[in-house]
């Protein structure tokens, strides 16, 4: 994997780890027009994403498995990490990979997105991002630190 900005692998592993903000996806559409959405995300080496078995974006990702992606904070000094790969879209039948997400983002499953996304009828899938490049940025040098 190629790895370019300031960050080495650990500490883009760190900030993906910690980061809990979502990861911005983009793909094509079978039409071959841009698409990008924003999903919760994991990550172990690779970035892993939860959907709804009928999103747009499982077909998409059937059609043509190349993809982007960042994580980025919002707030200044603005840092993060991007980069490009390969998605693969599996079933998450027990519905494991979200409920883990549910307990990253929103501590638990004990609320009412938890309620509406786990309902039995509602089939999930996994979608799991083998990256080939990731590229960090962090402008804290230049901006300055949030308490500055």
């Amino acid at each position: 994997m190629e790895i370019t900005g300031p960050w080495d692998r650990d500490r883009i592993d760190e900030f993906l780890g910690e980061a809990r903000v979502p990861v911005r996806l983009g793909c094509r559409t079978p039409r071959d027009a841009p698409w990008i959405v924003s999903l919760w995300f994991s990550w172990d080496g690779a970035v892993n994403c939860a959907t709804s078995a009928s999103a747009d974006l499982a077909d998409f990702l059937a059609a043509d498995d190349h993809v982007s992606f960042e994580v980025s904070t919002n707030d200044p000094p603005y840092k993060g990490v991007r980069g490009r790969g390969h998605a693969a879209v599996s079933p998450d039948a027990d519905k494991e990979l979200l409920r883990a997400l549910l307990n990253r983002y929103l501590g638990g499953t004990d609320n009412p997105t938890a309620d509406r996304l786990l309902r039995p009828e509602r089939e999930e899938v996994k979608i799991r991002i083998e990256p080939e490049r990731l590229h960090s940025w962090d402008y804290s040098g230049r901006m300055g630190s949030a308490d500055d």
